[in-house]
């Protein structure tokens, strides 16, 4: 209940729509439960004998009969109509409500998660939304309405017959409750599981070379395929017990039926009730069954949109760890020193990844960090990006807490360049004017020419306009890393993060980089974590890591004649 009250809320944004539609469903049900009065009466005027008085007052009640189920339909339209546009509507703003939730979550949030999996609640779950508002709800109130009506009338009737059949209520009502909480895990593990099938696929997908070029297609299918046969196994418990359960709702209503029957019949016998009285009841009767078995289907319908609702739920009250403080100010254009003030950090599990790290970096000055894998380089660069918030110190932009600066605005003068490159679909001049969407090709052609990439573009079928492939397939490693610094120069952010830029070039494309490295250096406060240490020789400055701490720091000549830890890593690095 708790979930379904949530999601009411949503719909509450085009409650007009609503509203109508309801209303609409209200006219409906009551044309329904006008009908069989009609034509009991036109029953009971034939059955005495039909004269010209009686024929015209049959003709009557037809048209009577024939307006009301005019109207019946053109209420079932104006119904169905608006409760769609509701529902799509309200699964629209849900979808991009979602989105943006996603968009703005912290990293802490989404690292634990697949990004297929998350696209399932986007777009499988927020289908269910439709199913709920514009068919289980409605048609819900609809057999509700025609339920009380049907049985206020037949209490009207004859309340010995009426009692009779409401024997059969608490049994059906009682069968309900115990269906949903026997069905509503199930439907929510099919949920789940169609979202570990679209996250697994579409990994798949994204790694088809990997998978190929290991020769894994065998071991991925069957993985898929016990992920797809476990959704079947949850959708078919779910399924059994409604195979079970909706055969027993009409074998109730039979029941209802034959008790009527034959205790009518006796009435019947025994002078207790009139047979055209019985003929009345019994017509009422099948509009009382037939909403008690249409809310036994709905529970299904229900029991999936419930269990979809609470996915989305989920996804939207995640709490968001990184977010603007109050009163934080945009910066406009940053200078680019940075300070890091004390700072430790842990991620979730507790385990300590900086500790106590203090260094400035000064406007246009280029530093690195090295260090072996897992001594808390990268955590570094999430820091400054405000990616996450140091558990104690402070990081400073310009001497103004990060914390105090709007992540817009923060983010807003940072280009990061990372070993993991990520291109969108589409073109080359679309992938680098991506941070800056309103470049002229001038600004484009002007910034790869400084990443030393345009040589490359212009050697491509189609120059700037050909298309890089999803995730840049079509590109080699080197090609990608070197859009990615073109994309950053373009932003003209005084602040550039180079993580692992050359981990995985060649040694040709190394010394491109290098070039623009040193073309960038005085222009903007550069931040480099690398492994191959040939390529931060000229930093100003060298932070060595170790376990979360800095170990050194100083030039490379310096570094090299201390004769520590950086002098045995760059021995290894040349060496290599």
């Amino acid at each position: 209940m708790k979930v379904f009250l949530k999601l009411s809320k949503e719909i509450m944004q085009y409650k007009a729509y609503y509203v109508m539609g309801i209303g609409a469903v209200i006219l409906a049900t009551l044309c329904s439960l006008a009908a069989p009065t009609l034509l009991s009466e036109m029953t009971g005027i034939v059955s005495a004998g039909v004269g010209k008085p009686e024929l015209a007052r049959i003709l009557a009640l037809a048209g009577w009969l024939a307006g009301l189920y005019l109207l019946k339909w053109l209420m079932r339209f104006v119904s169905t109509y608006t409760l769609h546009i509701a529902a799509w509507r309200l699964a629209d703003g849900t979808r991009i409500k979602l989105y943006d939730r996603i968009q703005q979550s912290s990293l802490d949030y989404l690292e634990n998660r697949q990004s297929g999996e998350l696209l399932s609640r986007v777009i499988n779950d927020v289908d269910k939304l439709e199913l709920l508002y514009a068919h289980v709800i409605p048609e819900f109130l609809t057999n509700a309405l025609t339920f009380a009506g049907v049985l206020g009338v037949l209490l009207y009737m004859n309340w010995k017959l009426a009692l009779v059949t409401a024997v059969i209520i608490p049994v059906v009502a009682a069968a309900c409750v115990f269906y949903s909480k026997k069905v509503r895990p199930n439907f929510k593990a099919a949920q789940r599981l169609i979202g570990n099938i679209s996250a697994e696929v579409q990994d798949n997908i994204q790694g088809i070379r990997e998978v190929q070029s290991f020769g894994q297609q065998q071991r991925e299918h069957l993985d898929v395929k016990e992920r797809t046969d476990s959704h079947t196994r949850a959708i078919l418990k779910a399924l059994k017990a409604s195979g079970v359960f909706h055969p027993l709702i009409e074998f109730l209503s039979s029941l209802g039926t034959v008790a009527v029957v034959a205790v009518g019949g006796y009435l019947a016998y025994t002078g207790g009730v009139d047979v055209s009285e019985v003929v009345a009841f019994l017509l009422y009767l099948s509009l009382l069954f037939t909403p008690m078995e249409g809310m036994a289907k709905l529970m299904e319908n229900a029991e999936q949109a419930i269990a979809a609702g609470e996915r989305i739920l989920e996804v939207l009250e995640a709490p968001i760890t990184v977010t603007d403080l109050p009163g934080a100010i945009d910066i406009g254009k940053a200078k680019g020193e940075i300070t890091f003030d004390d700072v430790s950090f842990s991620y979730s599990d507790g385990k300590p990844v900086l500790k106590h790290v203090d260094f400035t970096v000064l406007p246009g000055k280029t530093v690195a960090f090295v260090g072996a894998t897992g001594a808390g380089k990268t955590t570094v660069t999430k820091l400054i990006s405000r990616f996450y918030d140091p558990t104690e110190g402070e990081i400073r932009l310009d001497g103004i807490n990060i914390k105090n600066i709007t992540l817009e605005s923060l983010r807003r003068n940072i280009s990061p360049v990372l070993q993991d490159t990520f291109l969108f679909t589409g073109t080359v001049a679309e992938n680098i004017a991506y941070a800056k969407p309103s470049a002229t090709m001038d600004e484009i052609v002007a910034a790869a020419t400084k990443a030393q990439i345009h040589e490359d573009i212009m050697d491509m079928p189609d120059g700037y306009n050909t298309t890089v492939g999803e995730r840049g397939m079509k590109l080699s490693g080197g090609q990608k890393q070197r859009l990615q610094i073109a994309r950053a120069i373009l932003r003209e952010s005084p602040i550039i993060i180079l993580d692992e830029a050359t981990a995985s070039v060649d040694s040709a494309t190394e010394s491109k980089i290098q070039q623009t490295l040193n073309a960038l250096s005085g222009e903007h406060t550069v931040i480099i974590i690398a492994h191959r240490l040939s390529t931060i020789a000229a930093a100003d400055e060298i932070l060595v890591m170790d376990d979360g701490a800095i170990a050194e720091r100083g030039s490379h000549e310096e570094l090299i004649a201390l004769g520590g830890l950086y002098k045995s890593l760059y021995d290894k690095s040349i060496n290599k």
